[in-house]
C-alpha cells in the first residue's frame, strides 16, 4: 500500500508531529497530517504487524487529533481514525440484502475429492490444465463490506447468505478494515467485498483470562467469539475484543463513468493483490497460484502441518479457479459456486473417558469442577484435565463419571467437552454430585439466586488465600516478577507466606536455605517486591481481586478517590454514580470495603510502604464540584469544551461521556442537540448555562 518513498515521507512527518505534540504546538493546520500519519501507523501495526512508533507515541498523536476535532467538530471527516468507536448502545441490527448472495462452499476432505473437483473443472471449461489460487480458510465470522466513492458505507454479517444483519458500527471497531480506500484509482465507484472476522489466538487467550478473573465463564472458541462480537450492541465492548479481519473476495463492483475493468479484477490473484495494495489485510502472503491440481494438494497438506503455528485459527484451505472469466463460465449451483472448493483439515476432536471430577476453589471462593479424563491427543496436545465450569453445565451436558465424551480443542484454546456419548453407556456410569461444603475448608457453600456458581464464603479458606496471593503478584496486577504460581504455592506450603501483606515481610534468610534459590534470584525477587510498592493505585485495586473488578473498573475507582480507604464511605448509590459501575459491581465493592479484615489488610499494606493515595485527586477533592458529575453540549459562550472539562476535574468533579441517571449537571451552550432532549426526559438532570457553571466554582 505504501511505497518505500511514501513510508519514509510519512515516518518523517510522524517525527515532526511528535516534536510538535511534545512542545504543545499542534494546531488545526495539522489535522489532515495527523489523520494521514495515524492511518499509516494503524496499517503498520494492525495489518503488517510491524509498528514504526511506540504505542505511547501513537496514543499521544491520537489524543491530539481527538482534541482538535472536539474543539472544531467541523473538521471531522467520516474516515478519521477517531470515528471508529461510537458511544452508547446500538438499538438493533436491521436486516439488509447482500448485493450478491453469499453462497457456501462445497467441501472436500482428501486429495481424491480435489482430483475430482479438478476433473469437473476441466470438463466444464474444456481445458487440459487449469490455474488455481489457494488460500487459508479462515475460521471466524463471515462479513460483507460495501464501499462507495472510496468510503465504507455498510458492513453486514453473512446471515442466510441472501440477507444479513447490518453491523457497520461494530465493523468500524476493527482496525484492519480501512474506513476509506482509494478504489477510485482503479476506476471503481462501488464495490462489495467479502471477508472473515477473527480474534488472534493471543488476544483471545488474554480476553478469556480477563473475564475469568471477573468471575465470568470463558468464551468457547475464537470462531464463536468473533461472530458473536459482531452482534454485541455496545460498540465500545466490541472494540475491547480486538477483532481482526481478512478480506479475500470481490463479489460485485460498478465502474466510474468512462472507466474500464482494471486488469487486477480479471483474476482472483489480482483482486487479492488489489485489496492488499489498498491497505486491507488480504491473504496476499498466504495465497499461492498453481497450474494443475498436484501443487494444490501438496500445498494444502503442508499448510495443515503448520496450522498450530499461525496466530489465527484456520480450518482448511480454499481452492478457486483463478481466472474470473472461467469462473463465470463454470457458474454456480443454488448452494455453492462450481469454481471453488474448501479442503477441510482433520477435525480437532477426540473421544475420551471421564474418569473423575475434582472441585477446585478460586480466589473469589468460586468452586469449579474439573473433569479428569483418560489422556487423549487432540491437535498436537495431550488433554487430560478440563474445566466443566459449574453445576448447571454438568446437568445441561448430562455428564457422568465413566461416560465416553467428545472433546474439542482448537489451537491454543481451552479444551471443551462437547457432549457425552449417551448411546455408549453401559449402565455403570455414576452421577456427579456437587459438594455442599467447601472441599478445602469444609465451610458450607452458598449460591446466589441469579448465579450458577457455588462459593465458599470463608475468607480464611486456605485455597482462596493462596489464589489471592497468586493474583496479587501477577503481571497485570502488581507485576512482581520472579514470584510466579510455583513460588507462591511453595512458600505457602512451607508457612513462609500466608497472606498478601506477608509478601512484604518474607524471611529471605530462610528462602536462601531452600534448594533453587541462589543470591541472584533472591536479589531479583527482593527488588521486584520493592518496586511493586511504587505501582499506581489502579493496579493496587485490581490486584486486590475484588469480584467483578477488572482493569477498567479499577481505573475508574482510582480516579474517583483521593485515598483508597475513602471507598469505605461510599454508599451503594455513590458507587453506582461512577462510570460503568452497575448494581452487581457496586455490591461487590461495598461488601469488600465493609469487611474489617480487608480494611486491616489495606492499612497494613500502607504501613509497609504501598501506594494507597491518589495525590492528584486529593488536591481536587477540596474543590467546589467534589462528588458531582457534568456533561457539556453545544457551543459555550467563552469556554472551549476541553477547558470546561478540565475545570470540572480540577475542582473534584467528574465528566461523563453521555446523559444517564448518573449525571448531575448538563451545561448547555448554543445549538445543543439530542443530549438536551434526553436530559429533559430524565427529569433528574439539572440543566444549567455556562454562567451558572462558573458561579459554582466562584468565577464570573
Amino acid at each position: 500500500m505504501y511505497s518505500k518513498e511514501k513510508t519514509k515521507e510519512l515516518q518523517q512527518l510522524t517525527g515532526e508531529l511528535i516534536k510538535k505534540q511534545k512542545a504543545g504546538q499542534l494546531t488545526k493546520k495539522e489535522t489532515e497530517k495527523l489523520r494521514e500519519a495515524l492511518r499509516f501507523h494503524e496499517y503498520r501495526y494492525y495489518t503488517l504487524n510491524d509498528p514504526l512508533i511506540s504505542d505511547y507515541e501513537y496514543d499521544q498523536l491520537y489524543k491530539s487529533l481527538e482534541k482538535i476535532e472536539k474543539e472544531s467538530p467541523e473538521l471531522i471527516t467520516p474516515d478519521s481514525p477517531t470515528q471508529r468507536v461510537a458511544k452508547g448502545l446500538t438499538k438493533g441490527f436491521p436486516t439488509v440484502q447482500h448485493l450478491v448472495p453469499m453462497l457456501s462452499l462445497d467441501n472436500s476432505y482428501n486429495s481424491d475429492d480435489l482430483i475430482d473437483f479438478d476433473r469437473k473443472a476441466k470438463e466444464s471449461t474444456g481445458l487440459n490444465k487449469i490455474e488455481y489460487c489457494v488460500e487459508p480458510k479462515f475460521d471466524g465470522g463471515s462479513i460483507s463490506l460495501i464501499y462507495e466513492n472510496d468510503l465504507l458505507t455498510r458492513g453486514a454479517t453473512r446471515g442466510d447468505g441472501v440477507e444479513g444483519e447490518e453491523v457497520t458500527t461494530n465493523i468500524k471497531q476493527i482496525k484492519t478494515i480501512p474506513l476509506s480506500a482509494k478504489f477510485s484509482t482503479y476506476g471503481i465507484q462501488q464495490i462489495e467485498i467479502r471477508g472473515e472476522v477473527l480474534i488472534n489466538k493471543d488476544n483471545f487467550k488474554k480476553y478469556n483470562e480477563k473475564i475469568m478473573e471477573e468471575g465470568l465463564p470463558p468464551l468457547a472458541n475464537p470462531r464463536n467469539a468473533a461472530a458473536g462480537t459482531l452482534r454485541i450492541k455496545d460498540p465500545s465492548e466490541a472494540a475491547k475484543r480486538n477483532l481482526e479481519a481478512f478480506v479475500y473476495h470481490v463479489s460485485f463492483y460498478t465502474l466510474l463513468k468512462g472507466k474500464k475493468t482494471p486488469v487486477e479484477l480479471t483474476t482472483h490473484e489480482g483482486s487479492i493483490q488489489l485489496l492488499w495494495d489498498l491497505g486491507f489485510r488480504s491473504p496476499e502472503k498466504e495465497k499461492k497460484v498453481f497450474t494443475g491440481i498436484e501443487g494444490v494438494i501438496k500445498y494444502c497438506n503442508d499448510f495443515e502441518e503448520k496450522r498450530d503455528k499461525l496466530p489465527y485459527e484456520i480450518d482448511g484451505m480454499v481452492i478457486k479457479v483463478n481466472d474470473f472469466a472461467l469462473q463465470d463460465k463454470m457458474g454456480m449451483t443454488s448452494h455453492h459456486p462450481r469454481w471453488a472448493i474448501a479442503y477441510k483439515f482433520k477435525a480437532r476432536q477426540g473421544t475420551s473417558i471421564l474418569l473423575n471430577v475434582e472441585f477446585q476453589v478460586g480466589r473469589t471462593g468460586a468452586v469449579t469442577p474439573v473433569a479428569k479424563l483418560e489422556p487423549v491427543a487432540i491437535g498436537g496436545v495431550t488433554v487430560s484435565s478440563i474445566s466443566i465450569h459449574n453445576e448447571d453445565y454438568i446437568k445441561e451436558k448430562d455428564l457422568r463419571i465413566g461416560d465416553q465424551v467428545l472433546v474439542e480443542r482448537a489451537g491454543d484454546v481451552i479444551p471443551q467437552i462437547v457432549k457425552s456419548l449417551t448411546d455408549a453407556r453401559k449402565g455403570n456410569e455414576k452421577k456427579i454430585h456437587f459438594p455442599k461444603n467447601c472441599p478445602v475448608c469444609n465451610s458450607k457453600l452458598f449460591k446466589e439466586e441469579e448465579e450458577a456458581v457455588w462459593r465458599c464464603l470463608n475468607i480464611d479458606c486456605p485455597a482462596q488465600a493462596m489464589e489471592r496471593i497468586i493474583h496479587f503478584v501477577s503481571k497485570d496486577a502488581m507485576d512482581i516478577r520472579g514470584f510466579g504460581d510455583a513460588n507462591v504455592r511453595k512458600f505457602y506450603e512451607l508457612d513462609l507466606l500466608k497472606d498478601i501483606p506477608g509478601i512484604y515481610t518474607l524471611d529471605f534468610d530462610k528462602i536462601g536455605e531452600m534448594e533453587g534459590f541462589g543470591q541472584k534470584s533472591i536479589d531479583n525477587l527482593q527488588s521486584a517486591i520493592a518496586n511493586s510498592k511504587k505501582q499506581p493505585l489502579h493496579r493496587m485495586i485490581y490486584a486486590l481481586g475484588i469480584r467483578f473488578i477488572g482493569e477498567t473498573t479499577a481505573k475508574t475507582l482510582a480516579q474517583a478517590v483521593g485515598h483508597l480507604l475513602d471507598l469505605k464511605k461510599y454508599s451503594l448509590e455513590d458507587l453506582q454514580n461512577l462510570e460503568d459501575v452497575g448494581p452487581k459491581v457496586a455490591g461487590s465493592i461495598h461488601q469488600f470495603f465493609s469487611n474489617k479484615d480487608n480494611i486491616k489488610m489495606l492499612e497494613q499494606l500502607e504501613k509497609l510502604g504501598l501506594q494507597l493515595k491518589n495525590e492528584k485527586k486529593q488536591l481536587a477533592a477540596a474543590g467546589n464540584l467534589s462528588g458531582q458529575t457534568f456533561l457539556f453540549t453545544g457551543t459555550l459562550p467563552t469556554l472551549k469544551r476541553s477547558d470546561a472539562e478540565a475545570i470540572v476535574e480540577e475542582n473534584g468533579g467528574q465528566v461523563l461521556s453521555g446523559v444517564s441517571a448518573k449525571l448531575n449537571y448538563l451545561v448547555v451552550g448554543e445549538d445543543a442537540g439530542s443530549k438536551l432532549d434526553k436530559a429533559k426526559k430524565l427529569n433528574t438532570v439539572k440543566i444549567i448555562s455556562e454562567e451558572e457553571f462558573l458561579k459554582m466554582i466562584g468565577k464570573k
